[in-house]
């Protein structure tokens, strides 16, 4: 991977049937608009969206048809299966707009919001009640150091 990394004018990158697995590391790639990873060993959809979308900031086209991560009826997933595995990556690559050869609309956009934003929000929310409860303790500790002084 270290030579794509070199090709800094590269706009599509297709790495179909090569045995990538969800903890493949790609280089920061700015200029990639689109991915086609098709036919590979993806079976972590959060870890490998997360890199897609830090190395490739500006992706509008993603393709990953016939891995695990990405069901499909063609490949034994249900339909919840596949609207669900939709609006995980359209929510988390907000740009995109084909993914798996079908245009991402902004109804789908909407629901992919709106779906993650509820699983995002109430892990802030215990994330927030955690740091609210550690400042607390914090600051008791502190006041009663203050206190035996």
């Amino acid at each position: 991977m270290t030579l794509l990394s070199q090709l800094e004018k590269l706009s599509t990158l297709i790495l179909d049937c090569n045995n990538y697995t969800s903890h493949v590391k790609f280089p920061y790639m700015p200029s990639v608009t689109t991915v086609c990873i098709n036919k590979n060993k993806i079976n972590n959809l959060p870890v490998f969206v997360e890199e897609i979308r830090r190395k490739f900031p500006n992706i509008k086209i993603l393709s990953m048809m016939n891995n695990d991560a990405a069901p499909s009826y063609f490949n034994g997933g249900s339909l919840t299966q596949y609207k669900d595995y939709r609006q995980y990556v359209i929510s988390q690559i907000p740009g995109l707009e084909i993914l798996d050869d079908t245009e991402v609309l902004e109804k789908d956009r909407v629901q992919a919001r709106k779906t993650y934003r509820l699983h995002q929000s109430s892990h802030s929310s215990r994330k927030r009640k955690e740091d609210s409860s550690i400042k607390h303790t914090h600051m008791q500790k502190k006041s009663h150091s203050i206190f035996q002084q």
